[in-house]
């Protein structure tokens, strides 16, 4: 049976589901894509419902049959968030850990992201994280809900094999002593450039707000501090971008393969 109704009960709470407010109150958010799917699933995502339009794509997903819900092209149009959909939705149940339940890899190689505002910066990051095997990020003050669509999309899946936390300032000055892992922040006021500093030893690099960087308190967290050298008018780069140049500076310094 195909849903071709928008009043259907479940395509009505999908589409509420489009609202942090209702991801947070349902503990649900939505997962758009069939890659992005099946990353989901082999990292263990629950899922709850999938939402599948043959009139998009006559691809089919190894699920119990009664998770999947046929729709029409006209409700599966609806419920999508994307230009160009492929025919997949799917609803999984939030699923979130803390910072004490981490397990760190013998030389930890973890990002602070102070109060990020825009989804496509939080899923580049989670893209760059997954690349290098990052061991955690951890959110302070999030201005974004990690499981907004667009994250999930910038980081074209990623974000499900990148543990992610949430923190406060305190906790995490306390979780860093507790494990020995020195903390850098980058501001564009240091007076050391980002390649000056030893990342072979445990090491969080500690990122700021897209507009302004990071805040006093977030400063006051770190045991040094750097900046990369910008040669234009533009005195800093996108967090994204700026995280990707330290991150892989100190996975160069490790000699990761």
């Amino acid at each position: 049976m195909i849903i071709d109704s928008l009043q259907n009960p479940k395509i009505k709470n999908v589409i509420k589901l489009h609202e942090a407010k209702y991801r947070k109150k349902q503990g649900l958010f939505l997962i758009e894509g069939e890659r992005e799917i099946e990353m989901a699933l082999a990292s263990g995502i629950n899922l709850q419902a999938l939402f599948h339009c043959s009139d998009l794509t006559k691809n089919l997903l190894a699920l119990d049959k009664r998770l999947i819900f046929e729709v029409s092209k006209k409700v599966f149009d609806k419920i999508s968030f994307r230009e160009n959909p492929d025919g997949f939705l799917a609803v999984a149940k939030v699923s979130e850990c803390e910072l004490k339940n981490i397990k760190l890899s013998s030389c930890p190689l973890v990002l602070i992201a102070e109060a990020i505002e825009k989804p496509g910066n939080l899923g580049a990051i989670a893209r760059t994280a997954e690349a290098i095997g990052l061991d955690v990020i951890i959110l302070i003050d999030p201005k974004i809900d990690m499981y907004n669509p667009n994250v999930i999309r910038a980081s074209q899946g990623a974000i499900f094999d990148v543990k992610i936390v949430r923190s406060n300032s305190k906790e995490v000055l306390g979780w860093c002593q507790q494990n020995k892992i020195q903390i850098v922040a980058t501001t564009a006021k240091a007076e050391k450039n980002y390649i000056e500093i030893d990342y072979k030893k445990p090491t969080a690099i500690l990122v700021g707000s897209e507009d302004k960087g990071l805040s006093k308190q977030g400063l006051e967290l770190s045991d040094e501090r750097i900046k990369i050298p910008m040669q234009g008018k533009i005195t800093s780069l996108n967090v994204s971008v700026a995280t990707a140049v330290v991150l892989y500076e100190a996975v160069r310094q490790r000699g990761t393969k």
